[in-house]
């Protein structure tokens, strides 16, 4: 058995327990479905294709003068007094890219803008003899700016004997409070049903390819629904189970999420209108009706996440609102058990280093101690198998022509001296499932994105930005992608090509070709991969040369030892 087998063997195992865990352990993620039983939720009127010709987003904001500023350390932006729209607001610790003066990242936009974005809370009645608070309503405001320290409370009389107010809220990151309250000053009782709605134009291209979930997503029953775009286009409306939970729509990075209280149950649902970048997507939930009896009020409290997807502030609003499994938000995948666990660990080492690429180094060396025993046995059996190989090559010559025996004699061989030839695999059986959960941990954690290392590599989230096609920028010349094959990948291929010289090569010649182009292979491949992933892949082969380099010599000196033993 030689590497290059070994190779696709690991290959096949990682497949294996990578499918054959999601068979037996199937994901929690499910899709909702069409449904005819449950009630329908009302939807926003405004129809895509109706929208006027979309404002740039700070002519939007002119254009609706009457607005209530919000101002946090995380947030700035403003709350449209007509309709009470949240339908502004701006990541203040974020930017488009890492030239620190590149735009903010803007997540919530006016509703006359191309990128609309809004969210809104209020009521619904049956048979609309009440007149409730809409769209364009005009509420008043009791301050001009919402912060942590300084809530605000918004008022609209429907002229009929009811107070609608809404006191809202903010923490220091990206959490909203809503208490809606009506006071019932007429004669006669009503029936309300609090409401909340989000509201997306345009249907943005996923950034993740199959790795990566983005669009509607939210917990019910304590279980993940991730229903694509596209579940929603074929039928125009998605139902989600009848259950208390949160949903809402999901980016790579940033979510918007609907989060009515955790104990009370809702009928919610997804709904799609009109096509390509007039697409309007609306997340929307309603609650059982309230009587309000006269000289009454009723008052609700929801909330309402727009921001960064920050796992330790997920994790913290699950204890402190009780918001089930809100950490699903990131796309941990199949190796949740697996990637979170990783990403908290870089997470602590950084606190440590200062640096996330020197946790990641740090972490590798962890995880070869972790595994030093079974890697040491792997390796100690490749030693031998190497010192083994003139022995193999007489037994392949001598038995050319019977292919069964000549097996039947490697094999004598192996047991004669010990060899376990499947075990050259174990350690890369070991490093894919922790490649694969690195990779999503550097792919998806907002923690990574931007994250700086040494030198040239500004953003360990993304490729090397170097390539030898322009001889690492000394000529003026911008390649295109697929020739942009940076530093780190090539020190990767480096430490590959070493490893594979203290490996047993190939016996067949051609395989013996096809074992030297892998790291070739490799180099190409990953120059395309985060950069993070590639250092890791780099200095984790490094570490094992070290270790099989000290291995395989000891098994030298031992087996020279042996012989002078015998010779005497």
């Amino acid at each position: 058995m030689n590497e290059q087998k070994n190779f696709f063997i690991a290959i096949a195992l990682s497949a294996a327990i990578l499918f054959g865990f999601y068979y037996f352990f199937p994901t929690t993620s499910q899709k909702p479905t069409p449904s005819q039983n449950e009630p329908q939720v009302t939807v926003p009127q405004q129809q895509a294709s109706q929208a006027p010709q979309p404002l740039p987003h700070e002519e939007a904001l002119k254009a609706a003068p009457r607005r209530l500023q919000i101002q946090s350390s995380s947030v700035k932006g403003s709350l449209n007094l007509e309709g009470a729209l949240l339908d502004d607001l701006t990541l203040v610790k974020y930017r488009e890219t890492v030239d620190p003066n590149s735009p903010e990242i803007v997540l919530l936009s006016p509703e006359n803008t191309a990128h609309a974005y809004y969210a809104r809370f209020g009521w619904v009645s049956q048979g609309g003899a009440i007149s409730l608070p809409t769209e364009k309503t005009v509420w008043e405001t009791n301050g001009l700016t919402l912060t942590p320290q300084t809530p605000v409370t918004l008022t609209w009389n429907n002229g009929q004997g009811l107070l609608f107010q809404q006191i809202i809220s903010i923490d220091e990151n990206y959490m909203f409070t809503i208490i809606q309250k009506v006071t019932n000053s007429g004669a006669a009782p009503v029936s309300l049903a609090p409401q909340g709605i989000l509201v997306r134009r345009g249907e943005p291209k996923s950034s993740g390819f199959f790795i990566l979930h983005e669009g509607p997503v939210g917990v019910f029953n304590g279980k993940l629904y991730d229903p694509s775009y596209d579940d929603i286009a074929k039928t125009g409306i998605l139902q989600n189970p009848k259950s208390a939970g949160w949903f809402g729509l999901t980016d790579k990075y940033w979510l918007t999420a609907l989060v009515p209280d955790p104990k009370a149950e809702v009928t919610s649902s997804y709904t799609r209108h009109g096509t390509a970048e007039d697409t309007l997507i609306t997340a929307l939930y309603q609650k059982d009706p309230l009587s309000l009896a006269p000289g009454h009020s009723i008052e609700v409290t929801d909330h309402f996440f727009a921001g960064a997807k920050v796992l330790r502030l997920l994790d913290g609003y699950e204890e402190t609102l009780g918001i089930n499994h809100f950490d699903l938000a990131v796309d941990f995948g199949w190796f949740y058990f697996l990637t979170k666990p990783i990403f908290y660990a870089l997470e602590f080492l950084k606190g440590f280093l200062g640096n996330f690429g020197l946790a990641i180094l740090a972490l590798t060396v962890l995880i070869k101690l972790a595994f030093f025993p079974l890697a040491n046995k792997s390796y100690e059996s490749m030693g031998r198998m190497k010192t083994l190989q003139p022995q193999i090559e007489k037994v392949r010559e001598r038995y050319a022509d019977d292919r069964m025996k000549m097996n039947e004699k490697i094999m004598e061989l192996y047991k004669k001296e010990k060899v376990n030839p499947m075990a050259g695999c174990l350690p890369m059986v070991i490093q894919i499932p922790v490649f694969f959960a690195l990779y999503k941990v550097l792919f998806v954690s907002i923690e990574m994105r931007q994250a700086p290392f040494y030198g040239w590599i500004h953003d360990l989230s993304a490729p090397d930005p170097t390539t030898i096609f322009n001889l690492f920028g000394l000529i003026p010349w911008d390649p295109p992608s697929f020739l942009m094959i940076g530093a780190w990948p090539l020190i990767m291929g480096g430490t590959m090509f070493l490893q594979q010289k203290l490996s047993p090569p190939p016996a067949d010649p051609t395989q013996a070709k096809m074992f030297l182009f892998m790291p070739i292979f490799f180099t190409y491949l990953l120059a395309q991969f985060p950069a993070g992933l590639v250092i890791y892949w780099a200095w984790n082969n490094a570490l094992s040369i070290a270790q099989q380099w000290v291995i395989m010599k000891r098994s030298e000196r031992k087996k020279a030892k042996h012989a002078k033993r015998e010779a005497a």
